[in-house]
């Protein structure tokens, strides 16, 4: 094992850790645990633990503005990765599956901060990269959240121009 794969292990390790608090039920120290590892990482830091984290920490918060802007966090971080590096890192998770749902959160982001237009434009494109997805439990799952977010989003008018 070399040193990458042990730093790695440890980093998305303390994500895992952290998961575990949020899922069961502990938001606020979740929050700071990945808040701390953030800021271990920097802006400089590895993109698949940019990316793992904040799209986590999104999940944490409870202000619809902080969630939007991690959520785009993890976008940018996403856009930053490249099949080499996610292979170094063993994951079962391809690129490719990153995309749809980063914008789906994103446009269920929008949604709550009654922005219906760049929630169809973040729906769109989960849409496009959701084709890439396998037909598996995890493809099938965004593809069918899209459709929701997608008739949720039939109710809300189109944003007003100012």
């Amino acid at each position: 094992m070399t040193g990458q794969q042990v730093s790695d292990d440890a980093v998305m390790t303390r994500i895992g850790q952290a998961i575990m608090l949020l899922h069961g039920g502990d938001r606020e120290e979740a929050r700071n645990r990945l808040g701390a590892i953030w800021d271990q990482l920097g802006p400089d830091g590895d993109p698949l633990h940019r990316c793992t984290l904040a799209h986590y920490m999104a999940d944490a918060q409870d202000d619809p503005d902080v969630e939007l802007a991690w959520d785009l966090r993890a976008l940018i971080a996403a856009e930053s990765l490249d099949e080499d590096r996610l292979a170094r890192h063993d994951s079962s998770v391809a690129l490719r599956a990153l995309a749809p749902s980063l914008h789906l959160n994103l446009a269920a982001d929008y949604v709550k901060l009654d922005r219906p237009d760049a929630a169809r434009v973040h729906l769109a494109r989960a849409r496009a990269a959701a084709e890439a997805l396998d037909d598996d439990g995890y493809g099938n799952g965004v593809r069918a959240a899209i459709e929701r977010l997608a008739l949720r989003l039939r109710d809300f008018p189109d944003d007003l121009a100012m």
